[in-house]
């Protein structure tokens, strides 16, 4: 028989010891000094840039919004049915973007819209830094939603500069034989323009025209 061998037991490690660091340097101090600087001026920084960014996005869709008023149509019922209902979503989009951005902007200058709150234990600088982060992500999102609010203005803008007209254009002319006519032009048959004025419509001979230009609307 062999004989058992008992297994041996390993004495208990010792609890590891704690004891003081190397003395800080003057270096240590002034980085520790500047972290708690750019920690304390953190917040007032962002706030001050989220207000920047939003007056600077306010004043850029004020002046696109006038400059289309006054050079572009003002109203849609002067474009095609289809280029209306196109012009219709573009500004729903950018009125709903605008909406988004200008509440994530307001929220990353001013703070959030709910009270803070009492009875825990969490000490300013710890509040602060959670406040910065929420603030730079609503910054951030701010900016491009408000980027896209641009976007979708200057696209309603450009559609209703270059839309086609929900009426065809008029036609004024003149012949020997008929005076100044003006009217719309709607076919032509063997060399003669048909024209339709006022609630009657004229054929006129092509080759007679002594004038002939568009116009916005007949008198």
């Amino acid at each position: 028989m062999t004989p058992r061998r008992t297994p041996q037991r390993t004495p208990p490690s010792a609890p590891p010891r704690i004891a003081a660091g190397p003395a800080a340097t003057a270096a240590d101090l002034l980085a520790s000094q500047e972290r708690h600087r750019l920690a304390a001026e953190a917040l007032p920084r962002l706030r001050a840039a989220a207000l920047g960014w939003r007056n600077a996005a306010g004043a850029l869709m004020a002046g696109l919004v006038a400059f289309g008023l006054v050079k572009g149509r003002t109203d849609v019922g002067q474009l095609a049915e289809r280029w209306a209902l196109g012009v219709g979503v573009l500004l729903l989009a950018a009125l709903i973007c605008g909406a988004c951005g200008a509440y994530l902007l307001n929220r990353a200058a001013h703070g959030a819209l709910k009270p803070s709150p009492l009875g825990t234990h969490v000490t300013r600088s710890a509040t602060e830094h959670l406040e910065v982060g929420s603030a730079l992500r609503a910054l951030r999102v701010g900016i491009a939603v408000t980027l896209g609010c641009v976007l979708f203005l200057v696209c309603a803008v450009a559609s209703t500069w270059y839309g086609p007209s929900a009426k065809p254009p008029a036609v004024e002319l003149s012949t020997p034989a008929t005076g100044k006519l003006c009217g719309t032009v709607t076919g032509m048959r063997q060399g003669r323009l048909v024209l339709k004025t006022g609630g009657t419509t004229v054929e006129v001979v092509a080759a007679a025209l002594t004038q002939f230009r568009t116009v916005e609307d007949c008198p």
